[in-house]
């Protein structure tokens, strides 16, 4: 992609009506744009970190046997009503319309467990794993953390359904370990933790992340034995962790995923049963697994920043690198256009600051603040034939041949 043809720029000027960094460096960089509060654009650039994050989360849920769908954003009135939280669920958008009023999608046990009824009637049937990713809509009444909190945001929700408790109790463990996998390959450090379920259930496990400017609080043992919420710790900060792992510690953090033993709730509401081997009905089993695709995207910026702008992690960066030439002499420019596109016939996805009129203090002030992870500058003085490499947060600078696309490539490694 080059920088010239990009839809998106950047801005120097922080948003007035933002507290939260993420939002505040996301809009600044050209990866979102502000709607109303709680609601954004994801522009070509937020797009391919949001694809990038998607893709790290199928990979995982696929690997734990989840099968994607799409539900209806649309929900019947009657489906929330058969549950109970038409009324008790506190953020739920509704429509009136000529057609009938709805629910405009939060979470999706009210439309995959009617879906369900459809494919599951025997002991045979069982497990199923159903997960889809998609917008969600929520009333949130402080969306003021960017994407941390929002009204309209990109989730993924997976759904199990299991013959007995024991058999949900093993998915529910493969599943905590697939989220560690998700949060670990996006650059976060998530610390499973002991919460309320809601409207849910009785509790739930969240995924926290530790980050100064994170909205939640929890009290954990650095060496892993313990983690609560403070909304329902029974410990305080200080107490000796049981494991002889010093005292606990209270961290403010930021909640990357939720899941939850739902049990037979929503069974129960929507009679979902299977017949056993002896043909006796049984209610099915059920638990649900979130994961905040954008809120995710929020966190990493929060987590991954300095006073220059964002460090992408590279798993999850909209470009490999980042290629700056810096001249504005015909040799110099031709050398970085023959970089650009021997990358690109090898498959390495580079943003190129082509762009002419501008000085190179500002095009190094934009990398910074893009945030890709590998810096290459083309210039008169790093001279013909080679590169100048530099990684995003560190300040060792490499000379690098580009004669030939193995020696690019390897600098990129």
């Amino acid at each position: 992609m080059r920088l010239s043809q990009l839809l998106s720029k950047t801005s120097k000027q922080v948003p007035h009506d933002e507290v939260s960094t993420n939002a505040k460096l996301l809009i600044r960089a050209g990866f979102i744009d502000k709607v109303a509060a709680g609601i954004y654009t994801y522009l070509p650039l937020g797009q391919k970190v949001l694809d990038n994050i998607s893709n790290i989360v199928r990979e995982e849920m696929d690997a734990i046997g989840g099968q994607e769908v799409v539900m209806p954003v649309l929900q019947p009135k009657a489906n929330w009503e058969a549950t109970g939280r038409w009324k008790s669920f506190d953020v739920l958008y509704k429509t009136k319309a000529a057609s009938g009023d709805f629910a405009l999608g939060p979470s999706h046990e009210e439309i995959v467990v009617p879906l369900l009824k459809r494919f599951v009637s025997s002991y045979q049937d069982l497990p199923k794993y159903v997960y889809q990713i998609q917008t969600k809509f929520r009333d949130e009444p402080r969306a003021k953390s960017g994407l941390l909190r929002g009204r309209e945001f990109l989730m993924k929700d997976l759904y199990s359904f299991h013959t007995n408790e024991e058999d949900f109790e093993k998915y529910y463990k493969r599943a905590q370990d697939s989220y560690k996998k998700v949060f670990g390959r996006c650059g976060l450090d998530s610390i499973l933790t002991y919460a309320a379920g809601g409207t849910f259930s009785q509790f739930s496990h969240e995924f926290q992340v530790i980050c100064e400017n994170g909205e939640d609080e929890i009290i954990y043992c650095p060496g892993g034995d313990y983690s609560e919420n403070v909304e329902i710790a029974k410990v305080k900060e200080g107490k000796l962790c049981d494991l002889g792992h010093g005292p606990l510690k209270r961290v403010k953090t930021i909640e990357v995923g939720n899941i939850f033993p739902l049990k037979d709730k929503f069974s129960k509401a929507f009679d979902l049963k299977y017949k056993d081997r002896s043909g006796k009905d049984h209610l099915v089993f059920m638990g649900c697994y979130g994961i905040g695709i954008s809120r995710l995207m929020g966190a990493i910026v929060e987590v991954h920043h300095d006073e220059k702008g964002i460090i992408w992690p590279k798993q999850v960066s909209p470009f490999s690198a980042h290629l700056l030439v810096v001249s504005d002499e015909s040799g110099v420019i031709s050398q970085a256009e023959d970089i650009y596109k021997k990358l690109t016939k090898a498959g390495i996805d580079i943003l190129f600051d082509d762009r002419k009129d501008v000085s190179a203090g500002e095009k190094f002030a934009d990398c910074d603040l893009i945030g890709i992870p590998t810096r290459l500058v083309v210039s008169k003085k790093v001279g013909k034939g080679k590169v100048e490499v530099k990684r995003r947060g560190e300040e060792k600078i490499e000379i690098a041949s580009v004669g030939k696309t193995k020696s690019l490539l390897t600098a990129l490694e």
